[in-house]
């Protein structure tokens, strides 16, 4: 298959890609200011996802370690778990938003803005990587791996910052939960 066919089949996934990037932060805000009620607060919830989010930046590492070690197959694998483990993050995070109130950050001082800067880039960054992840995959299945690498590049350190600061940020909120 050359380099045309790929573009032209990759276009197949475009009307996808534009739907899922503004669907999914639009569900989500909505979903995150929905509480059920009735419900006991799934209180569990953040250090599963907290560990979610650091088990997918191992992941994004020993991926990246992977395909420069040109073990395909292993990066293949990594990136799909990674893939399936981001979802299940954000299914629990926005389960933990509808059954519970937000936990306020109690730092003062620098730390303070320290952390909201953190949770800022985070929560904007999540937002940016969804289309970068997408486009990065249908590259990737559609088996035009130059065009791949290019937007991997980009999208790599994007998806470990968020993967990441999601752990610190749940770090540096945990004295605060009830």
């Amino acid at each position: 298959m050359n380099k045309i066919e790929n573009t032209s089949e990759e276009k197949k996934y475009n009307k996808w890609i534009v739907v899922l990037t503004i669907t999914i932060p639009l569900v989500v805000a909505v979903l995150f200011g929905i509480k059920i009620p009735n419900v006991k607060p799934l209180t569990f919830l953040p250090p599963i996802y907290a560990s979610i989010n650091g088990f997918t930046a191992l992941l994004l590492i020993t991926a990246f370690w992977a395909i420069k070690n040109k073990k395909v197959k292993f990066h293949e694998n990594l990136m799909k778990f990674a893939i399936v483990l981001s979802i299940l993050f954000l299914v629990m995070y926005v389960a933990y938003h509808m059954t519970s109130d937000s936990t306020k950050f109690g730092g003062e001082g620098t730390i303070k803005y320290v952390y909201f800067f953190i949770l800022i880039s985070h929560i904007l960054l999540s937002i940016v990587v969804i289309p970068f992840v997408l486009i990065t995959y249908v590259r990737a299945i559609t088996k035009n791996f130059e065009r791949h690498k290019k937007i991997a590049r980009i999208t790599f350190p994007l998806w470990l910052y968020v993967a990441v600061s999601g752990v610190v940020v749940y770090i540096m909120i945990l004295p605060y939960y009830t």
